[in-house]
């Protein structure tokens, strides 16, 4: 058995996932902003689960959580850094304060939640540490690119700290998911009050309003918390993957960038290479 702390449980797949690691039978540390609606997941196993108010840019909040954590269960064994949502402008669009707000989730307070667990993993030499990108990250999509931003910024620290972690004993792993039935793209989704004409055709395709994606999409998110389970859970895995793709079309969209991009670097190599002084 082991502890998780996982932050935005409320819906989608972070509850998927709490639900998953409730049912393997581990402990686990469930949060949300408003902790009523991850109350009823305590219901089924009280002794095994903490319902915890969490906002990740709440330095008090996140210290409580962990230090809870540390008192009900002992600490934290796999932190799972979840919590976000998504933003679509065009660049030119994104509203500042609305920008430094999605970084303060989804950069910062990730940062912030892995601080404050790391003391703990360092001194028992284990632990892990999952942080759930997207595979936006990748595709960078018109409309998407704060929030694809925001998840690149995740995973270039991620795979930093992999290489600090991994003589402690401490993984990292980023996962990226591809489209999953959750509320993402509903009421998860926040957009810029801006709007640029010259953009309709392009980030204004990806507004809400023109959106049909909500409730369409082919991930399940119960397949993907188990899937995440399996990957991590320690004593499941030797070797928890650095990087890890959910779903064929994550599979998919991320070998057709990786082969676009791996054509491009041979159309101009002679450019690449031609750089260095001349001997």
């Amino acid at each position: 058995m082991s502890t998780w702390l996982i932050t935005g449980c409320s819906t989608g797949l972070g509850r998927a996932l709490a639900e998953a690691v409730i049912g393997a039978g581990h402990n686990a540390v469930v949060t949300a902003r408003d902790a009523t609606k991850v109350a009823d997941l305590a219901q089924a196993a009280p002794d095994r689960v903490l319902p915890a108010a969490l906002d990740v840019t709440d330095p008090v909040q996140v210290a409580s959580a962990v230090h809870d954590a540390g008192e009900r269960f002992g600490g934290v064994d796999v932190l799972v850094n979840n919590a976000g949502y998504g933003y679509r402008a065009a660049v030119e669009e994104g509203d500042d304060a609305d920008v430094r707000a999605l970084f303060e989730t989804h950069v910062f307070g990730t940062v912030a939640m892995i601080k404050a667990v790391l003391p703990g993993m360092r001194s028992r030499r284990s632990g892990a540490i999952v942080n759930i990108s997207s595979i936006g990250a990748q595709l960078t999509p018109v409309g998407s690119g704060y929030y694809a931003a925001a998840k690149a910024a995740m995973e270039g620290l991620s795979g930093a700290l992999r290489g600090e972690l991994a003589p402690l004993g401490i993984s990292v792993t980023v996962v990226e998911p591809g489209a999953f039935r959750t509320d993402f793209a509903g009421r998860s989704l926040v957009q810029s009050a801006t709007i640029i004409d010259d953009y309709a055709g392009t980030a204004g395709q990806r507004r809400k309003e023109n959106d049909t994606m909500d409730g369409n999409q082919a991930g399940d998110p119960a397949k993907a918390g188990a899937a995440i389970i399996a990957a991590i859970e320690p004593g499941a895995s030797s070797e928890p993957p650095g990087f890890l793709l959910l779903g064929p079309d994550a599979l998919a969209a991320y070998r057709y960038i990786a082969d676009t991009r791996a054509s491009e670097i041979a159309k101009w190599e002679k450019v690449t290479t031609s750089t260095n002084f001349d001997r």
